[in-house]
């Protein structure tokens, strides 16, 4: 009897111990579930049908679908009053559990994006600042998952040393700058860095200034414009789809070269034709991969995933010419 009772409990012994490994391979894999359960992101983009931005959500999406998180796209169509609105519709909305936005005018978003913050939302910030520094790649919002930016001042100044570069000796120098959405960032700060380092060249004369709404055929119109009331201008500042257009404004054998920033493919073309004096890098692809992968790991983790500029290790600074071409890769056509 003893001995039988020995055999039952040892049996018994036996099946709850197989029963606790069950039952913890059961918790381990409904833990694993819970972790891997289907994420909803809301995209915010500045103008999809933009073609810096393109590439950018097409990486976004790629790592989306790569871990089997379902993206919504909101097109803002360059408008931060569409943009605000957006953001209020994903809090009434529900559903979402991050958002990555590329913000059009970043002051005017702060406190929205804090709304959506409060509401247990991970945020991430790509390719434009969110605040109201522009001299920094940092995190400016209290409670965002992640930041992945370059900072407009920095691009300023770049393009302000190469038009000193370019313009050497030539006493008046003049220039054409092409603005996208004057008055929003990136521009204002862009404009606003490049105008102050000029100021300590007198020879150097910003000469006239319109706006080419990131578009080739409106910067065309814009620099067509400039070049009948400004002839003889040496140098034209600008984005490289307002470059293109002014490329197309002057035409065969020009006199007038093109100082730029963007590093897409048209800038390479360019530069290796020898319009285009100089380029200045932005990595719109790298930054949509970063910033989804930062956002699904926030949501994914809870924890906060930093700030990351991705033209910080350029070479050259991320500055381009024609001499240097072949370090480099274009992450959008232009």
């Amino acid at each position: 009897m003893v001995r039988s009772r020995m055999r039952w409990l040892s049996t018994a012994a036996v099946g709850l111990l197989c029963l606790s490994t069950a039952l913890v391979g059961v918790s381990s894999s409904a833990q694993a579930a819970v972790k891997r359960k289907v994420l909803h992101v809301a995209y915010l983009s500045y103008a999809v049908a933009n073609s810096y931005d393109a590439p950018m959500l097409a990486a976004a999406q790629a790592v989306a679908a790569a871990d089997g998180v379902k993206v919504t796209v909101f097109d803002a169509n360059n408008s931060p009053a569409t943009q605000v609105t957006q953001l209020q519709d994903i809090i009434s909305a529900g559903g979402y559990q991050g958002v990555l936005l590329q913000p059009i005018y970043g002051p005017a978003e702060i406190k929205y994006v804090k709304q959506v913050i409060a509401h247990r939302i991970k945020v991430v910030n790509i390719d434009q600042i969110l605040g109201t520094k522009y001299t920094t790649d940092q995190i400016q919002v209290k409670g965002l998952a992640g930041n992945v930016v370059f900072f407009p001042s920095k691009i300023g100044t770049q393009l302000a040393t190469l038009v000193i570069k370019a313009c050497g000796s030539t006493n008046p120098c003049k220039i054409g700058l092409v603005h996208n959405f004057k008055g929003y960032e990136p521009d204002v700060a862009i404009s606003a860095a490049l105008s102050a380092h000029l100021a300590h060249h007198p020879n150097i004369k910003i000469v006239d200034q319109v706006d080419g709404l990131y578009q080739v055929g409106a910067s065309t119109t814009q620099v067509q414009d400039m070049l009948q009331a400004n002839p003889g201008l040496n140098f034209i500042v600008g984005s490289d789809q307002n470059c293109e257009g002014a490329q197309i404004a002057l035409g065969a054998n020009p006199t007038t070269r093109l100082i730029c920033y963007g590093a897409s493919a048209a800038s390479v073309a360019g530069l290796k034709s020898g319009l285009w004096y100089a380029d200045v890098a932005q990595m719109p692809a790298t930054e949509g991969q970063l910033g989804m992968e930062m956002l699904v790991r926030a949501m994914r983790t809870g924890k906060p995933q930093g700030s990351k500029n991705p033209v910080a290790g350029l070479p050259n600074g991320g500055v381009i010419t024609k001499a240097n071409l072949k370090t480099f890769t274009p992450e959008w056509p232009g």
